[in-house]
């Protein structure tokens, strides 16, 4: 039974009332009974293929009892995972409890959840339920609830995610909200460039390993299909290709549409609260105040365009490329201002690496295809020398970028440095986040006088390395964000005794 608050009250703001209701009374709940709904029309789907196998193999009462034991086999599936499955919410913790035989009881720290997933594919919206995954990282663990009313995932989102401290911020507050001619920016990313080649790969080669199990393809089919490609006329075959790489584009668009549809960025009860998709919406619930940094990332392609993608740091966050983000493809100032939003400014200008690292830049990246070249040379194999050099030469422009994409810099709150080429990141960390420094240098980097700088930070990929800076200036960055950890490290110049004054003549 719950109880509604009265608007403007105490409740409203930071809804006390819940967390007072599971503290006084948590009594043990159940998954919602229509989970079984669900769970029969994704086995029905599963099964079409077996009964479709029936059909084929044993006639028609064949694959009707087939089709039949499966059901019967899946339904008393879903309701066993149904009865033996309880949760238990409360005041510092939530337990998973699974009793069949034996008794399996997992306790996740209210105090340890990084995140609070909460999805729903297209049925279970159509039914009113989601799915709730929360994420404690390594020490807490993970707990996934499959499946729940909408109501009581926003409930168990909100006090899962719930804090003693009083938040004096709105209780939900856009932060930005993804515009639809942002779908257009899809192509311009590989992986949505070939997602539809990926799905088409992986129906091809289902419908294939089928045909193959029911003896439909046989050695004189294949070498029959094979004649047919073959003789195709050059100018059909021009013609699918120009289908296809026309295809790829609005392909992309759709699925990036499918994934990032309504793309919503709330800041709601001390979360910031991630909403997108469209056959399935999923909603990511990251708490602020483990939020350590932000990371901006983009391809040549996408920095012609001005796009970048945005995506937070969380410390203990699992699945961190996907829970993590925060703007799929966006304008570079629509990226900023949500990161301006959520962290802080981005600091800049970036300050420029010294000329030195260009030439490492340059001679990491020909250095390898020229060792393969050199290698072809003594095996004999002057072709592929050959396409090794013409690499090797398309190699510079690439390390010349490199050296012009590295930058670091400090506005005295937060830190950023940036690195890369086919994938420039730019990761910006506030100062406090800072959990440790390492400088690194290596024989070829202390001939030149460089360094790589590394950024320890606990959240992301636990560090961040501004590679190639000048010695001085490794030392000089990492002092003035924390000065008493590298004090003692530091020699500092013996002062100058004291010029003797001159004495008299009588001296």
């Amino acid at each position: 039974m719950s109880v509604r608050p009265e608007a403007g009250g105490p409740a409203a703001a930071g809804r006390p009332s819940d967390a007072a209701a599971v503290a006084a009374a948590p009594r043990r709940r159940r998954l919602h009974p229509l989970t079984f709904v669900v769970g029969a029309v994704r086995e029905l789907a599963a099964l079409l293929a077996a009964g479709a196998t029936g059909l084929l193999v044993g006639g028609m009462s064949t694959a009707f009892y087939f089709t039949l034991a499966g059901l019967a086999f899946g339904l008393v599936f879903h309701v066993t995972g149904w009865v033996i499955f309880t949760y238990v919410l409360h005041g510092d913790r939530i337990e998973l409890r699974r009793v069949l035989i034996g008794r399996s009881v997992k306790s996740i720290p209210r105090d340890r959840i990084r995140s609070v997933d909460v999805s729903a594919s297209l049925p279970q919206r159509l039914l009113g339920l989601a799915v709730v995954h929360i994420d404690a990282g390594a020490e807490g663990g993970e707990g996934t609830l499959n499946a729940v009313s909408r109501q009581e995932a926003d409930r168990l989102r909100r006090v899962l995610l719930a804090r003693p401290t009083a938040d004096r911020r709105p209780p939900r507050r856009l932060l930005a909200r993804a515009a639809p001619r942002w779908y257009l920016y899809a192509p311009l990313s590989g992986a949505y460039l070939l997602t539809p080649f990926a799905v088409a790969g992986s129906v091809l080669g289902t419908l294939y390993n089928l045909g193959d199990d029911l003896g439909l393809i046989t050695q004189r089919r294949v070498e029959s299909v094979g004649h047919d490609v073959a003789g195709v006329a050059p100018a059909v075959a021009v013609a699918l290709l120009v289908v296809v790489l026309l295809a790829m584009p609005v392909m992309s668009v759709i699925v990036f549409s499918l994934f990032n549809w309504d793309f919503t960025v709330h800041e709601r009860d001390g979360s910031i609260l991630v909403e997108r998709g469209v056959l399935t919406r999923r909603a990511v619930s990251l708490e602020r105040r483990r939020l350590r940094g932000v990371e901006l990332s983009d391809n040549p392609l996408e920095r012609r365009a001005g796009v970048v993608r945005l995506g937070a740091l969380i410390t203990g966050l699992g699945d961190a490329a996907h829970r993590g983000r925060l703007l799929p493809a966006a304008p570079r100032a629509a990226a900023g201002d949500l990161a301006a939003r959520v962290l802080g400014p981005v600091p800049g200008p970036l300050i420029a690496h010294p000329r030195a690292a260009r030439g490492r830049r340059v001679a990491r990246a020909v250095a390898p295809v020229a060792g393969v070249a050199a290698i072809a040379v003594l095996a004999g194999q002057p072709w592929v020398a050959y396409v090794c050099a013409a690499v090797a030469v398309l190699a510079v422009p690439l390390g010349l970028d490199r050296y012009r994409q590295l930058g670091h810099a400090s506005d005295g709150a937060r830190l950023t440095v940036r690195s890369g080429s086919l994938r420039r990141r730019q990761v910006v960390v506030d100062h406090g986040a800072v959990i440790g420094w390492r400088i690194r240098r290596t024989l070829f980097q202390r001939r030149l006088g460089l360094a790589t700088l590394f950024v320890a930070t606990g959240a992301g990929d636990g560090g961040y390395s501004a590679t190639d800076m000048s010695e001085s200036d490794a030392v000089a960055f990492a002092a003035a964000i924390t000065p008493d950890w590298l004090a003692p490290f530091i020699e500092r110049p013996a002062p100058e005794p004291p010029a003797a004054k001159d004495a008299g003549p009588g001296a």
